[in-house]
């Protein structure tokens, strides 16, 4: 069977959707928001079950041009220099695994740029309203179905999604600028931390599309209501503390010149029990949101997306869709509670927390079988990411 299947949202998850399924032979149509279909954000990490998903699509080694592999996410507190988190991508020293930092402009090209090889038609300018039996509306466009199937892929403001989620009580500025030498490895991930109320991140990011210049991603944690005070203030105050907590960082800092180029994100926690509908599919953001902590955001969009691929092509599309619940449940389940356990410990105003990470959890991590353990849950293979319909043969 072949299907007449509409994606709202031109995301990673939705794009990644469209490549897979057009492969297929599904007509697919995409509608995005925006009047050219452009990503938001700066950079992030492909873990290698995501990289698995872009080598499904056609798009993986374009992916690996531009971005850079990390081999270890390190952080030390910014008062005495003391590790405080320490994970290694691969034990093997002969081992291949790594994470993709990559900028989301650049995946989001090679994605985009598999999906229109493989047959999706984009449609851009298409604000997505409702959804009702297979018809979806629009902002100031005319409605279009009806379609065999519906994929929201619109992320956290999704108007389709019935989910609920409670705010995190942080987020964090994000901005993207060159890399410069500054004595960090350009394989790692370095944060730097005071107590849980200070979290400064680098991470070589690769290169920008149209451009071989190297990048790097920078974040600063702050509360969520912190932004507007935050830009009213003097960038050379922020500026001088982050200096003064990481002397080692200000070159790359420094770069940082208007407060514009630094984007701020909220976050929020939930999980939709039910991520489908009739005939409408729910994947990444909009079916399940979280802190961006163990750096899965984007690999889940991705597995959302495989995972319903090879439900559609294993099942009818009546089946499919609690297939493709299933397949991806206790995988993302495990992951949103992981997620929610870490992320005050790095991210709150707990005194109490900090200490308990400093002094006992992460001297605990680097107990045998833990680090390997820790190795696995990043690499975002703690368990299998869509058991049920994974071949094993």
């Amino acid at each position: 069977m072949t299907y007449n299947i509409a994606i709202a949202g031109a995301g990673i998850g939705g794009l990644t959707a469209a490549a897979l399924l057009a492969k297929q032979g599904h007509r697919i149509t995409v509608f995005d928001q925006f009047d050219k279909p452009r990503p938001v954000g700066s950079g992030l990490v492909i873990q290698p079950v995501g990289q698995a998903v872009l080598d499904e699509i056609g798009a993986g080694n374009a992916a690996r041009a531009k971005g850079n592999a990390v081999l270890r996410m390190l952080g030390h507190d910014a008062s005495n220099g003391r590790r405080v988190l320490d994970v290694t991508y691969d034990h093997d020293p002969e081992g291949t695994n790594y994470g993709l930092a990559i900028h989301r402009a650049a995946l989001f090209d090679v994605i985009m740029k598999a999906a229109v090889t493989a047959g999706a038609e984009i449609q851009p300018s298409h604000t997505v309203t409702a959804y009702e039996n297979g018809v979806l509306t629009f902002e100031n466009c005319a409605p279009r179905g009806p379609f065999d199937l519906v994929i929201d892929s619109s992320g956290v403001s999704s108007p389709l999604s019935p989910i609920t989620a409670s705010p995190l009580p942080y987020g964090a500025i994000w901005g993207t600028v060159p890399w410069k030498e500054c004595g960090l490895p350009r394989n790692q991930l370095t944060q730097v931390y005071r107590r849980a109320d200070r979290m400064i991140g680098i991470m070589p990011s690769g290169s920008l599309p149209g451009s071989d210049e190297q990048q790097a991603a920078v974040f600063w944690s702050m509360p969520r209501d912190g932004y507007d005070a935050w830009r009213a203030a003097p960038l050379t105050d922020w500026l001088a503390e982050v200096a003064s907590l990481w002397p080692q960082a200000a070159p790359i800092f420094e770069q940082i010149t208007s407060h514009d180029q630094m984007t701020m994100a909220r976050y929020s926690h939930g999980t939709l029990r039910k991520p489908y509908g009739d005939r409408l599919a729910i994947i990444g953001d909009a079916a399940h949101k979280a802190s961006p902590q163990l750096g899965q955001g984007a690999n889940m969009a991705m597995l959302d997306a495989s995972a319903l691929a090879k439900a559609i092509a294993q099942h009818p599309l009546q089946q499919a869709l609690p297939a493709y619940a299933m397949a991806r449940r206790w995988h993302v389940r495990i992951y949103q509670a992981m997620s929610r356990s870490f992320t005050p410990q790095y991210q709150s105003d707990s005194r109490i927390l900090p200490v308990l990470r400093d002094r006992i959890l992460f001297p605990v991590s680097q107990l045998p079988p833990i680090p390997r353990l820790l190795t696995r849950l990043v690499r975002g293979d703690m368990i299998p990411p869509m058991a049920s319909l994974t071949s094993r043969g």
